[in-house]
């Protein structure tokens, strides 16, 4: 991988603590993503399970790992599966990790390949009571395509229908929502990266750029700087274009006197950055153009503040709603009496401003959390309030990224320019 080495440290107190929810006489299995296909013999580029990940540090294909705590071997505590290597592998595809390297990742002892593993595993299960199984229970997953995780609770039920069956996803919520110090180092790199990105922008943004042409040069700074590259599809929306949330065709010229509304964020050592800019194609703002983008600005600076322990999503959204209604009132957008006796349950400021302002960050862009778990300390979250004028071709969002901590939020892209004056300033040299 392009990343420096992730001390092992960080994967041996991930298992401790996963361990420690587990039933007693419980064995849990953890699968790799499948390499998945395109067309011919083609595959796209490999991305991990980030449970398997966030439990091994493991970024190779065809991996597995069993925990189970009171094995009376004591071996078989933790295992990890791991590919087995030969010359044509070698020739063909490049190096796969040894057993001492695998071992050196994860920190863990046991280390046997993957063809052993349904041996290794019945083996375990004749002493064990539950098994914890593997699924994407995201709220917001549209899972179409049946992975190894999902197979293997087929297969497992099939062949061991007997034993009790446990979800391992609500303790992987639990856990992977509070960030350790080291996951936070990853997620800071990872938008320092994208500061770097950024800046590189301010100097090449100008009329008659493609938005194409703007995303070329983020995968340059990215892979650069040793990110594996976006941490998601990347969204370079200028004009009228930035009132579409998910634009990605990234294919118009950017005209003067538009408005640039580029989404984006680097990947680091699996860790994801998500940032969102609005700049002036021509690096100046109009007076309108100003006042919205002042506007969003005031209301991610009121919004930043309520992430605090002990805040939930629900009160956080409805706080920012009301600073979001203010302002759109200020912008002529919104009717003060109008907005009195709107119905609470369809407020207008919905029009303008359809979309939540912040979602959990770590392993995955929207990472797994619950929305009703009050805020702790630990956690990140994206803050990103946005206006939306399609009438006007107007959309201006700004997004943050920021920990969660016993002494106030801090932001991890306070260096990243944001001030209106600043971008033009930069924008100018």
């Amino acid at each position: 991988m392009k990343y420096q080495p992730i001390d092992h440290a960080l994967f041996e107190r991930n298992r401790r603590r996963f361990a420690s929810h587990l039933k007693p006489s419980s064995v849990a299995v953890f699968h790799s993503n499948d390499v998945m296909p395109t067309n011919a013999d083609g595959t796209m580029a490999f991305r991990q399970s980030s449970d398997l990940f966030y439990l091994s540090g493991v970024d190779q294909e065809e991996s597995i790992l069993m925990l189970f705590p009171d094995a009376k071997d004591e071996r078989m505590r933790e295992v990890l599966f791991v590919r087995e290597t030969n010359d044509h592998v070698l020739t063909w595809e490049g190096y796969k990790l040894t057993k001492e390297q695998a071992r050196e990742i994860s920190g863990i002892e046991s280390i046997l390949w993957t063809h052993q593993f349904k041996q290794v595993l019945a083996s375990q299960l004749f002493e064990a009571e539950h098994i914890y199984l593997n699924t994407n229970e995201h709220l917001r997953a549209v899972v179409e395509v049946e992975t190894r995780d999902a197979r293997f609770v087929k297969w497992c039920q099939q062949h061991y229908p007997l034993h009790r069956y446990e979800r391992s996803a609500p303790i992987m919520h639990q856990l992977r929502a509070v960030k350790a110090e080291q996951e936070v180092a990853l997620i800071q790199q990872a938008c320092d990266i994208t500061e770097k990105a950024f800046r590189r922008l301010l100097g090449f943004i100008r009329p008659g750029v493609k938005e194409y042409e703007i995303e070329a040069e983020l995968y340059h700074e990215f892979l650069r700087n040793r990110s594996r590259g976006p941490a998601y599809a990347s969204i370079i929306a200028s004009g009228g274009n930035a009132c579409i949330l998910h634009y990605t065709d990234n294919n118009q010229e950017c005209e003067d006197g538009e408005l640039v509304l580029m989404d984006f964020g680097a990947e680091y050592g699996n860790y994801a950055a998500d940032m969102t800019r609005t700049v002036p194609v021509n690096g100046k703002f109009t007076p309108r153009q100003r006042e919205v983008y002042d506007s969003v600005l005031t209301v991610m600076k009121a919004a930043s503040q309520m992430l605090v322990p002990g805040n939930t999503l629900d009160q956080y959204h409805k706080f920012v709603g009301t600073v979001m209604e203010n302002e759109l009132i200020r912008l002529g957008l919104l009717n003060e009496s109008d907005v009195r006796n709107q119905d609470p349950a369809k407020p207008l400021y919905k029009k303008y401003f359809m979309h939540g302002t912040s979602h959990h960050l770590g392993l995955d862009v929207h990472d797994v959390g619950n929305r009703f778990r009050p805020f702790e300390a630990g956690m990140v979250f994206t803050c990103e309030p946005g206006i939306y004028i399609r009438e006007e071709g107007i959309g201006i969002r700004l997004e943050n990224d920021v920990l969660v901590t016993p002494h106030g939020p801090r932001d991890l892209m306070k260096n990243i320019p944001i001030e209106a004056d600043e971008i033009e300033q930069l924008m100018r040299r």
